[in-house]
């Protein structure tokens, strides 16, 4: 899959309850990717699991290209605004633009639901990702897969983009 191929044909869509262990798998797949070791893969399993039911009830949207699902996010409301809860993309399609595709509409589906920010609880490695689109550092919040572990907290503003 060329990158150019690939970011041209790529479509986002609903996610369907019965691609639940498929994106669990790719969720994994995309963890793994930054060198984890299998006990910290092991605590994450629960977080990175998706299932039928979660998929129904949620916002969970899908990169497909050519017919293959390569990336997922799901966004969520709250407290004061909403939360992108997952976003992952296969190893074998970084790099060539359908990070930033999946990116951009999250962020248009989070300014049409008329919030003004879009939270993001990162993954250290991730974290680059995020700031060069835009998001901002507001401090720090506790990992749930490793006790003592702090994963930053990001915030993205949505304004602009509703405007």
């Amino acid at each position: 899959m060329t990158g150019d191929r690939a970011a041209a044909k790529g479509i986002v869509r609903c996610a369907r309850p019965d691609e639940a262990t498929a994106l669990s798998a790719l969720a994994f797949r995309s963890k793994v990717h930054w060198g984890y070791d299998r006990e910290f893969m092991e605590a994450c399993r629960e977080a990175l699991t998706l299932t039928v039911e979660f998929i129904s009830g949620s916002d969970v949207y899908v990169m497909e290209v050519e017919g293959q699902v390569v990336g997922f996010y799901t966004i969520a409301p709250w407290n004061w605004g909403l939360e992108l809860t997952h976003f992952f993309v296969d190893p074998s399609a970084m790099g060539n633009g359908l990070g930033r595709r999946l990116w951009d509409d999250a962020v248009q589906r989070a300014a049409a639901l008329g919030h003004s920010q879009l939270l993001i609880q990162s993954d250290p490695f991730a974290e680059g990702f995020y700031l060069r689109l835009g998001a901002e550092r507001i401090g720090e919040v506790p990992s749930e897969a490793q006790p003592g572990r702090m994963l930053p907290l990001l915030v993205f503003p949505l304004q602009e983009v509703a405007e």
